[in-house]
């Protein structure tokens, strides 16, 4: 399958635009989750819910990785650099799949609308905070010794977005692959599945915070396709 035919973007306006946007999602992403007592108190409320439907492994899984030296390490590796796949998949999609970028990219976009109101409104402490007993992998492991990744200012754990840039890593080559290598378009939905045990195993994540990416991801692509629709009526080829 082939997309429609679709002129690829300035690389220098987009990265202008790109630039632009993200630093300004995140000053706007460190303005939320301010209130610690509000953080906490929604982080025990979902620590209840996952206990009710027996979904509370992240004490098992972060016991189990926190003894675990060399698997550590290589957790915290991911955990921090992931962003360097993200970059590299939307770089390859804007050079050799021009005709699907505006999609992925509209997606992408997307996902940081559709997430800041969910930080503003619900601040959410992760494990590592406010789940007693769990131990902070990233802190105890980190080759980087950066203390704002490991005492943030903000508590925006709901949804997390490690898997949900990664989940967005995945359906973009998925979205690519697809049409002519489908049974390969699979092997991407393996990162967010790693990505997904990393942020529980190290602390940093609930279960239902990897749930609420998934969902992140299906509204956001629901919502690029209507802007698609959009610009396509209003002119073709738009952003």
């Amino acid at each position: 399958m082939h997309p429609p035919a679709d002129e690829r973007p300035r690389a220098l306006v987009e990265l202008v635009l790109l630039l632009l946007w993200f630093s300004l999602f995140a000053l706007l992403d460190a303005a939320a989750g301010k209130d610690l007592a509000a953080a906490n108190a929604h982080a025990g409320a979902l620590q209840a819910a996952e206990h009710a439907v027996h979904l509370d492994i992240e004490l098992s899984v972060n016991a189990w990785l926190a003894g675990n030296p060399v698997p550590s390490v290589l957790a915290v590796g991911l955990y921090r650099l992931y962003y360097v796949v993200v970059a590299g998949v939307l770089l390859w999609v804007f050079a050799r799949h021009a005709g699907f970028y505006r999609e992925v990219r509209r997606t992408m976009v997307a996902m940081t609308v559709l997430v800041l109101p969910v930080y503003w409104a619900v601040p959410m402490a992760p494990p590592r905070s406010a789940l007693p007993g769990a131990v902070d992998v990233v802190a105890r492991y980190d080759l980087f010794h950066q203390e704002s990744w490991t005492h943030p200012s903000h508590y925006t754990a709901m949804p997390s977005m490690h898997v949900g840039w990664s989940l967005w890593c995945a359906y973009a080559v998925w979205t690519v692959l697809r049409g002519t290598h489908p049974r390969l378009a699979l092997v991407p939905w393996l990162f967010p599945t790693l990505m997904a045990a990393d942020v529980l195993a190290t602390g940093n994540h609930y279960v239902l915070d990897v749930v609420g990416s998934v969902i992140l991801l299906v509204l956001s692509i629901l919502a690029a396709a209507a802007w698609g629709r959009l610009a396509a009526r209003r002119r073709p080829g738009g952003p």
